[in-house]
């Protein structure tokens, strides 16, 4: 991560989620796919149903309005969570394949636990962004903090960043994101990662639920230093998030989408490349359009402006109009000022 930050590259981030479809072999298998999309790490979400809510059947507990329909917390979280006994093998995995692995954390027990496998970075989802004490306990760990802002109002967001720093944690990354699954393009509002920014006085970025490239290419663009999304191997095999979940080709395409961009970006720089300088010699110049003898006045009629590049800038013709040529001069010949009286 602080390779990418010094390198100016954005660091992009292979959100595994529930997409291992409840198989090991598929988590690791994942992890070896993910590293040849060119992401730079995978992360986890580190839970279990009796961590994150309670095994309830009131109303309060079923969900609403999103893809998961009239499911309950408890049931939904029990398929999709990522078996604790799991992990180390998964970190293991993604150490041999060259990729950064970290979690998300959900309380403090699993802090703990992934304090245990020396998790590098601290994830706050979206939905935690209000769970100060989950925050300040991971903070306290003095890892990079990553947080999500899908449900987060301003004041939210504030507290969430004055707890890290009330602890001496002041690595934050703020990821600008839309809770919704998938998210509509038109809500993704990608001009905040800006104002998270500077606002806050912190590292932003995107955590992504559209579908395509689109959003983390514009992000890039605006700024962000990380960008994470939704990886599943193949979403053939379903599971909770597979309908918003990007598979080989389309993480591959976007890595390269957003390392183009970063090429596009560049940087401030007046000074002209060699091929650029080359490319002057298609510029506009004066020049000789009719033959004119010695004595002759120059007009608009026999000195142009055109291309090539060879002859005086084009900023001294109104000054050479009306002097006269000191000798013979043929079409085509660019115009000096060792030719003029």
């Amino acid at each position: 991560m602080s390779t990418n930050i010094k390198e100016n590259k954005v660091f992009i981030i292979a959100e595994l989620s529930a997409n291992h479809n409840g198989s090991l072999k598929t988590a690791v298998e994942s992890i070896k796919v993910i590293k040849r999309t060119g992401a730079d790490a995978i992360k986890l979400q580190t839970y279990t149903a009796d961590t994150i809510t309670i095994n309830c059947k009131k109303d309060d507990f079923r969900i609403k309005g999103t893809i998961w329909e009239d499911r309950y917390l408890y049931d939904l979280y029990k398929e999709a969570y990522t078996p604790w006994e799991w992990h180390e093998e998964l970190f293991r995995a993604a150490k041999e394949e060259g990729l950064i692995c970290f979690s998300s954390p959900f309380d403090k027990t699993a802090v703990d636990f992934l304090e245990s496998l020396d998790n590098p970075i601290y994830k706050i989802a979206s939905f935690e962004i209000t769970d100060i004490p989950l925050i300040e306990y991971a903070a306290s760990k003095g890892k990079p903090m990553v947080i999500s802002t899908g449900i987060a109002t301003e004041e939210d967001i504030q507290l969430a960043v004055d707890t890290c720093r009330a602890v001496g944690n002041n690595d934050i990354t703020l990821l600008k994101c839309t809770s919704s699954y998938p998210a509509p393009i038109e809500e993704a509002n990608l001009t905040m990662i800006q104002d998270l920014a500077k606002r806050f006085d912190v590292k932003a970025g995107l955590s992504d639920h559209t579908i395509g490239s689109t959003a983390p290419i514009v992000a890039t663009v605006l700024g962000a230093t990380m960008i994470e999304k939704h990886f599943i191997i193949d979403r053939s095999i379903g599971g909770p998030d597979a309908s918003f979940s990007m598979n080989e080709k389309e993480f591959t395409e976007m890595v390269k989408a957003i390392r183009d961009a970063e090429k596009a970006i560049g940087k401030i720089d007046y000074i002209l490349t060699e091929k650029q300088k080359s490319n002057r010699a298609f510029s506009r110049s004066l020049y000789v359009v009719e033959d004119i003898k010695a004595g002759e006045i120059i007009t608009e009629k026999n000195v142009r402006s055109i291309r090539p590049g060879f002859g005086l800038h084009p900023k001294y013709y109104k000054e050479i109009l009306g002097k006269k040529m000191n000798c013979n001069v043929e079409k085509g010949t660019s115009l000096e000022f060792n030719l003029i009286d």
